[in-house]
């Protein structure tokens, strides 16, 4: 493939999107260039602080279970209060707790704040999903959230080379930095983005909004199809979450140094800041249920290949195989949660599947310790690759019929909100000669859509 024939494919893939997505796209880019908290925190809590490896440990895993209140809480306010506010406050409170973090000392004053801002980042995610729906047309989501997640690690991977440069200043420096960046990411949000949320449905003699009377979380758990795919998702995301604990304790195990284990999982970042253009535009327009599956599959190999290697070089390539079915998976699983959503409850939607990420987060962790600690890692890298598979095979025959690929539809559905437009142009003109003639409305409008030979074509069909 040639260097011209790159740069098309290139700017096939993040051209014809709106506006205000790159607005969404490049204040993603900010906050993570400066996400130096989590980066760094262990080392922070171990090394600055004099704080024992356990009590790093649970401080990480506090962080989860914010996030773990913190994603609900954000779907609610981001369908009631509105998609921009959400994204606002919640950068801000992260900001905050960043700034929080360099002065606070005391052991649980460091894990109250840390637990806060993981409520926070977590609680801003819905509302970043929501918008993206709301923003892109339903048939470009997809590649609208792979751009996004693309924006994620690319500040991330800055974030690390920076933060690595930039330690000599110390931690809290590293810190406050932090909270400059996601400050930025607010005003950037505040200024540029426009707010999307769709115009609730208001009973008038009640003054009640419908919407949010009819939808909660637990009525958004009650949805069989989307509840499958939550359910499945946790699966994956245990598989995911897996490799960032066991990994090490596995390679330490075969005598490698903490070093090679650097080296190693840095090819997670370096594969998907490279790549993650080019799977999408291999991706694109497949089914969902498909890449669900594959990536699935492509989870189960690499963690399970795990158990087989012995050297970096083997340790590395593993890590490529299943970051290859995190780049299919993260911005597949966040579109077919926006295609599940009704337009009214997308914050909430996007809540609750957050949720299962930080399930997984707070929750492999902990058993992947165990289990390394105890059967050892070899059971854990099979177990990794039988849950992989179970949740390949629950893509396949659970969510088929409710994630089907409507390419076809798709292009129908254009095609009927032009022939949608053409009939309404119609009816105008029918409203106005009926008006002047005195003929009744509905013959008019009858006489419009049959003069509508494409409205003809869909109806017949």
């Amino acid at each position: 493939m040639s260097i011209d024939s790159l740069r098309r494919s290139a700017r096939a893939t993040v051209s014809g999107l709106p506006g205000g997505f790159w607005w969404l796209w490049l204040s993603t880019l900010v906050n993570r260039t400066g996400a130096f908290v989590l980066t760094f925190l262990s080392l922070y809590l171990t090394q600055e602080l004099g704080h024992s490896a356990w009590f790093a440990g649970l401080v990480v895993a506090l962080h989860g279970l914010g996030g773990v209140a913190g994603s609900p809480l954000g779907g609610m306010l981001t369908d009631r209060w509105g998609r921009r506010p959400t994204m606002v406050t919640m950068h801000l409170a992260a900001a905050t707790c960043a700034v929080l973090l360099a002065l606070v000392t005391s052991a649980w004053g460091v894990a109250l704040v840390v637990l806060l801002m993981g409520v926070a980042m977590q609680a801003v995610r819905p509302s970043i999903n929501a918008t993206i729906a709301d923003l892109v047309p339903a048939h470009e989501v997809r590649r609208a959230y792979a751009l996004n997640y693309w924006a994620l690690n690319l500040g991330f991977a800055i974030a690390a080379i920076g933060g690595g440069a930039a330690i000599v200043f110390g931690y809290r420096t590293l810190f406050l930095v932090d909270a400059a960046a996601t400050a930025l990411c607010a005003l950037i949000v505040f200024l540029r983005l426009p707010e999307t949320r769709p115009d609730a449905k208001v009973d008038h003699v009640t003054g009640e909004t419908l919407a949010d009377e009819k939808v909660s979380v637990l009525t958004v758990l009650r949805d069989a199809p989307f509840r499958t795919l939550v359910l499945l998702n946790l699966l994956v995301c245990l598989v995911f979450t897996a490799p960032w604990i066991g990994l090490p304790l596995t390679m330490a195990g075969e005598g490698l140094e903490p070093s090679a284990y650097g080296a190693v999982i840095a090819v997670n970042g370096v594969v998907i800041v490279g790549f993650q253009l080019l799977v999408n535009k291999v991706t694109d327009k497949r089914s969902p249920v498909m890449l669900l599956t594959v990536s699935s599959l492509l989870f189960a190999l690499g963690t399970g290949a795990t158990a087989l290697a012995g050297s970096s070089v083997a340790f590395g390539a593993t890590v490529v195989v299943w970051t290859i079915g995190e780049m299919v998976h993260v911005p597949t699983n966040a579109a077919a949660t926006a295609r599940l959503a009704p337009e009214h409850a997308r914050g909430r939607y996007q809540g609750v599947m957050g949720m299962s990420w930080a399930v997984a987060g707070f929750v492999a962790p902990i058993l992947a310790g165990w289990v390394v600690d105890g059967p050892g890692p070899d059971v854990l890298w099979i177990a990794c690759a039988v849950i992989g598979a179970v949740a390949a095979i629950g893509y396949q025959t659970r969510l088929r019929s409710a994630l089907r690929e409507a390419e076809p539809e798709e292009e129908l559905g254009d095609e009927t909100e032009a022939e949608s437009k053409a009939v309404a142009k119609a009816v105008a003109e029918s409203a106005t000669e009926a008006e002047t003639k005195g003929e009744p409305l509905a013959a008019q409008v009858s006489t419009a859509k049959a003069a509508t030979p494409a409205v003809q074509s869909v109806s017949s069909s």
